[in-house]
């Protein structure tokens, strides 16, 4: 024990933070949250070429054309912007355009026009991949505000505090990705398959085929 007026020999260990059981589960939905948003620009930049590879385009549908095409590419940046940083992203003007654009997927799924009425399947994909980013972000929102609060509280009570998690474990975080990936592609390929692009694709296995005649052929 150290006298009265002098520094004790072995410094007392810091107190440790607490950290809300469950945060280890944020960069997974971070994953989910980023692939669904890829998936959703893509779809909406497929439903944009549609508009615009029909026979005679009118004036409406190269609005729409132009929007969904807008609104695409907004979502592959926003989706690289939410990854490379480290903080919740999504403002309210952010939760009303996602908002507008799932009510404008259903309205379209519900009231197709004589243009969009193969694209209900796309449009599905669509809605489905933008409602997974709301919930996503919701509870990333919900998350982050239980974690303040209890942030606050271990510093009122210090006592009641814990030894902080060591952090994701990259098992996890590698689990999170492949089923992250598998379900967003699940919900996107069908929309995309059915898009004037899916049907114009390829096939797989006859991408290095030429026109008939063509030195590939035997």
């Amino acid at each position: 024990m150290a006298a009265p007026g002098t520094l004790p020999l072995r410094p007392s260990p810091p107190a440790a933070t607490l950290q809300p059981a469950g945060s280890a589960a944020n960069p997974s939905v971070r994953l989910v949250t980023g692939f669904a948003a890829f998936g959703a620009g893509i779809v909406n930049l497929a439903i944009s070429s549609t508009f615009f590879a029909a026979g005679s385009p009118g004036p409406g549908s190269i609005v729409a054309g132009v929007v969904a095409g807008l609104w695409g590419t907004a979502l592959l940046a926003g989706a690289v912007a939410f990854l490379a940083k480290d903080r919740l992203g999504g403002n309210r003007w952010a939760r009303y355009a996602l908002a507008g654009a799932a009510a404008a997927h259903l309205a379209l799924i519900v009231f197709p026009a004589s243009t969009t009425s193969g694209l209900r399947l796309t449009q599905l994909s669509a809605l489905l991949l933008t409602l997974m980013i709301m919930a996503a972000l919701g509870w990333l929102r919900r998350r982050s505000l239980q974690q303040d609060s209890a942030q606050q509280a271990s510093a009122e009570q210090a006592s009641a505090q814990q030894p902080a998690e060591a952090g994701p474990r990259p098992g996890r975080l590698l689990v999170a990705a492949f089923a992250g990936a598998v379900l967003v592609a699940g919900i996107t390929t069908p929309g995309l398959a059915a898009s004037t692009a899916g049907q114009y694709a390829v096939p797989h296995g006859q991408h290095g085929n030429l026109a008939p005649g063509g030195h590939h052929q035997r």
